[in-house]
């Protein structure tokens, strides 16, 4: 049986819903964030030396790494589903974004959250020195990069709706994090409607309502 080591609000709500795409059997371990760090809890690391979720075990093996374990669990026990045909040029655009979820798409997001956390961990006379430093940094950084980012998956969404080809592959499971992600922490703009949409049919899917009754509260969602 394949268990799913799963930490609310995390990047492992993706594979339980391949998982319900797929109907293949699994079983949910759940570990919840520290409150005040947003932290993995060292339980975690009793898995996996890292300490971090998602990790996938199945007899043996251990797979960590979100776009591995998708990759594992579709080499496994996908049967060809949820990819476009090997060698194709849907092909190579379900590889890019792939890797594009983790490689190119969160730092920018995963910035965002820092740097809006900094201040409030400083001490009160830091505190506006903190801000400043963090509203230059996004200003002249990382917004500039995550808007180029939004205009880029907005484009990538105009010819299908989905990310790799004429139907859902698991480039777009990958790529629903980031989106909703950058949903709740820098919302799409006007000129921007298809990251909206697209968050809105995969919403709606019965096997991405599964996996969140399986995998408990998560707040992008």
């Amino acid at each position: 049986m394949l268990t799913v080591h799963h930490l609310n609000n995390s990047r492992s709500q993706r594979v339980l819903w391949l998982l319900e795409e797929l109907g293949v059997p699994y079983e949910v371990r759940r570990y919840e964030r520290d409150a005040a760090t947003l932290l993995a809890p060292e339980a975690l690391r009793a898995v996996h030396p890292l300490g971090k979720a998602p990790v996938v075990t199945e007899g043996d093996l251990v797979v960590a790494e979100t776009g591995a374990i998708v990759e594992y669990i579709l080499d496994r026990h996908g049967a060809g589903r949820l990819e476009p045909a090997r060698g194709g040029a849907d092909w190579w655009r379900f590889r890019h974004w792939m890797h594009h979820a983790e490689g190119s798409a969160m730092p920018p997001l995963v910035m965002t959250l820092v740097l809006g956390r900094l201040p409030d961990g400083m001490p009160p006379a830091a505190q506006p020195m903190a801000r400043g430093m963090m509203e230059g940094v996004q200003k002249g950084f990382v917004g500039p990069n995550l808007e180029r980012l939004k205009t880029y998956w907005n484009e990538a969404l105009a010819p299908t709706g989905w990310f790799a080809g004429p139907e859902m592959t698991a480039a777009d499971i990958m790529m629903s994090f980031p989106l909703e992600a950058a949903s709740s922490r820098s919302p799409f703009g006007e000129g921007q409607p298809n990251p909206g949409a697209f968050l809105a049919r995969i919403h709606a899917r019965p096997a991405y309502r599964r996996a969140l009754e399986r995998g408990g509260p998560y707040a992008y969602a």
